[in-house]
């Protein structure tokens, strides 16, 4: 397979003019590393089983070495913890397990000074049924906060309608206190909240302006498509108001702020990603949207239903996305996160070639436009769990989802299969720190069991190796931080339909680089005309680029390439530049 080409590129810049000269306008998060952490299960300081804010505090070292800039926590408000959090009973109160709001200001104290900004989790879809609001609002008809809620009258001793929940089973519960149902898109205890209300809007408001008062960078916004439901009409995502309510946000709050927003948008397209995220329409900073991440999911079956993950279906979605947001949006970029499972397992290889797959994920990723998000452990290779009952995977949706997969006929082990590579289960134990007991994680007993392969896989291990998987974190991140092009270069996919090797160019101005990845286990034969030098790879003896190259199992490498022709000159007014490959594979 060969090709040959010559390309014009816009650099994605957009420029501005001061004092008689060009200079780029840029934002500190596009140029930032995200990590999040899930709090439960990252680090316990007082010996409870239960990660903590302390415990968070107390790993800043760690996360300033690691290199990242921005830590986004997950929900550690006052909770029932039906939902691990995400179903809050008090926006400025902290969950007493988690600490006290004393200790998250230090926190945000500990970070600021070490050039670590945070994001909170944003969950104002929905609320707990334990939050003040609902206490009052099934009282009565006439109460003044019935309308921060949706309800509707049944028909017929049935719900409203056959909306669903995301958690299995009706999205409507009948509520005995008035006679009537309210809607909950995930768990009973998750009633979802009532947009169309002005007052509500407005107490969400002040609660947003409360948070980045204290000192917080900005939001990421759980399930924030949903809030324009017409559950009446049936629809659940990007309702007609969605983006009004957004804009309206946005200037409420944010907007007036230096802040970071991204929305979570399960059912977003490119199409409806620019209209989050475009700078002139005054939405949010980026979106995480979840196209790729439902490639191994089987079209029409069952809920985790599996199949294979197709590498070229891959190259077309985060290359739809990477060429369609360009000049009008701006992507987030990840592979993990609390609801997602380990990616070393799902499309990687977590046996013996787990460190270089892990690198290799990494490589592909990182090297795209966008804002790179990693999840706690993700940077030493975290694996899925081998756990191989029901009981070992506690999580509300991973049950209702056991019962569903039986109730539609599939055995135990089926099921069980389909849990160990699907759950989000996967992601939520405790953070591997070292070979000790319990990984270092806690001296208490652990809410949740550790992943057996602790004493192997764990942060003291990987601070000791020079050529783990952490250290090739760090080596990415570096190479974000001192190169505009890995940040702001446009993206150009090359052999969209090989089925091992993901190539793709990121090209700024006269510079450009080749970023290399072989997707599986196998060997394969790259040549090049062209010569480039190696700024990053995951084998250790990878030669400069020049002539054929052999490409090893999982190997991911980027290059700095040399241009044909140097001498054309580059205008700053439209700061392009032109290349030229021959190109072959074998």
């Amino acid at each position: 397979m060969k090709v040959s080409f010559a390309f014009l590129y816009y650099t994605g810049f957009e420029m501005k003019k001061q004092e008689g000269s060009m200079r780029w306008r840029k934002k500190w998060w596009q140029s930032s590393v995200v990590y999040q952490v899930y709090p439960r299960s990252f680090a316990d300081s007082n010996g409870d089983g239960m990660g903590d804010i302390p415990g968070i505090t107390g790993k800043i070292k760690y996360l300033k070495e690691l290199g990242v800039d921005v830590l986004w926590i997950c929900p550690v408000y006052q909770s029932p913890q039906d939902d691990n959090g995400y179903d809050i009973s008090d926006y400025r109160a902290i969950y007493p397990e988690f600490g006290t709001m004393q200790d998250m200001e230090e926190l945000i104290t500990k970070c600021q000074d070490n050039g670590i900004k945070i994001i909170m989790d944003l969950v104002v879809n929905h609320t707990s049924d334990e939050h003040p609001w609902f206490i009052e609002a099934k009282k009565s008809t006439e109460n003044p906060y019935r309308d921060y809620y949706i309800w509707r009258k049944g028909k017929d001793g049935q719900p409203p309608n056959d909306l669903k929940s995301n958690f299995g089973g009706s999205a409507w519960e009948y509520s005995p206190e008035t006679g009537e149902y309210y809607l909950h898109f995930y768990s009973k205890k998750q009633p979802d909240l009532n947009w169309e209300n002005p007052k509500l809007r407005q107490e969400i408001y002040d609660m947003m302006n409360w948070w980045l008062d204290q000192g917080i960078a900005g939001f990421r916004m759980d399930v924030i498509d949903l809030i324009g439901k017409i559950p009446d009409q049936k629809i659940k995502e990007n309702g007609p108001m969605l983006h009004s309510y957004l804009q309206e946000m946005n200037e409420a709050t944010f907007g007036s702020r230096d802040s970071m927003t991204v929305g979570e948008c399960w059912g977003a397209t490119p199409e409806i990603g620019r209209m989050y995220t475009d700078p002139k329409r005054k939405e949010l900073s980026m979106i995480f949207q979840f196209e790729q991440i439902q490639l191994d999911k089987k079209a029409g079956g069952q809920r985790w239903d599996l199949k294979p993950l197709d590498l070229p279906d891959l190259k077309r979605v985060f290359s739809k996305w990477q060429t369609e947001l360009e000049g009008h949006g701006w992507n987030s970029l990840f592979w993990n996160n609390h609801d997602l499972p380990r990616i070393v397992s799902r499309w990687g290889n977590d046996g013996a070639y787990r460190v270089l797959s892990a690198k290799m994920l990494a490589t592909l990723l990182h090297g795209m436009k966008g804002t790179p998000y990693i999840y706690q452990g993700e940077e030493i290779g975290m694996t899925n769990v081998p756990f191989r009952t029901i009981e070992e995977f506690p999580d509300i949706e991973t049950q209702n989802i056991y019962k569903e997969r039986l109730k539609a006929g599939f055995t135990k082990e089926e099921t069980m299969h389909a849990i160990r590579a699907k759950a989000r289960d996967n992601a939520r134990t405790p953070m591997q720190w070292n070979s000790t007991e319990n990984a270092g994680f806690t001296e208490g007993i652990p809410w949740y069991r550790v992943n057996p392969n602790y004493t192997k896989i764990n942060v003291e291990q990987a601070r000791k190796d020079p050529d783990s998987i952490f250290y090739h974190y760090q080596k990415l991140i570096s190479l974000r931080k001192e190169n505009d092009i890995m940040v702001y270069g446009t993206y150009y996919l090359l052999f969209p339909e090989d089925e091992d090797l993901y190539i793709y160019t990121r090209t700024l101005g006269t510079e450009q680089w080749l970023i290399v990845c072989n997707f599986h286990e196998k060997t394969r034969t790259f040549r090049c005309k062209q010569s480039g030098q190696v700024l990053l790879s995951n084998y250790k003896d990878t030669p400069a680029l020049d002539k054929m190259t052999e490409l090893r199992p999982y190997e991911a490498v980027i290059y700095r390439m040399e241009r044909k022709d140097v001498s054309r000159e580059v205008h700053a007014q439209d700061h392009s530049s032109d290349f030229e490959f021959d190109i072959e594979l074998e």
